[in-house]
């Protein structure tokens, strides 16, 4: 096996291990067969990761939750305490940066469903987790909550997105499925209905 370990690099590693959860699932992870397909010895894996598999499924949970193309420094690098990072505001109403954004992360779960069940017991704390808790929090208060409603609407938020797309996946091979575009379409369906019985009551 090839000891040459230039261009192994977080990323790369974390994309190869989701390869590997798409046809073999989280259980037929281990760091060998990580090593294995990126044609290094496990060691060269430990080297990024010297945590061990914890440390790596923590990185993988942070990258399937941040959009497409963030750098990994921000994506999967866990923060050391220190102010979140500010993400720039869309002026655009706070029901429609919240339905872009809605969109956006399901996409991001539909595509490494595989790794759904990390989501289960992590919530890793990066960069742009900071920037998602403040647009998400941002739009909230924008829309009149305060307080401890704020934080209520977002987990019911979050729990909308995930608990969406489990069931989506749950039932994608049913007989009776419907296409992606009606799936789509039953998303966002549901993700109005939240968020107009979330919306502050008008005076």
């Amino acid at each position: 096996m090839s000891r040459n370990y230039a261009g192994l690099s977080r990323e790369r590693i974390i994309v190869e291990a989701l390869h590997i959860i798409s046809g073999r699932g989280l259980g037929g992870l281990s760091m060998r067969r990580l090593g294995d397909a990126l044609e290094v010895e496990a060691m060269a894996v430990y080297h990024h990761f010297p945590l061990g598999k914890d440390q790596l499924f923590n990185a993988i949970a942070a990258y399937v939750t941040s959009p497409a193309g963030t750098p990994l420094d921000d994506a999967a690098a866990e923060e050391d305490g220190g102010p979140d990072t500010a993400e720039a505001v869309d002026p655009g109403p706070w029901d429609a940066r919240l339905t872009d954004w809605a969109h956006t992360y399901r996409a991001r779960l539909l595509e490494h469903s595989g790794a759904l069940s990390l989501l289960v017991h992590r919530a890793p704390r990066t960069p742009v987790q900071g920037a998602t808790h403040a647009l998400v929090h941002g739009a909230f208060e924008e829309a009149g909550l305060r307080g401890d409603d704020v934080e209520s609407a977002a987990d019911a938020l979050y729990s909308y997105c995930i608990g969406a797309v489990v069931h989506e996946v749950r039932h994608q091979d049913d007989e009776d499925a419907p296409d992606a575009a009606e799936r789509e379409a039953r998303f966002g369906f549901g993700l109005r209905a939240l968020l107009r019985g979330l919306a502050h009551p008008q005076a």
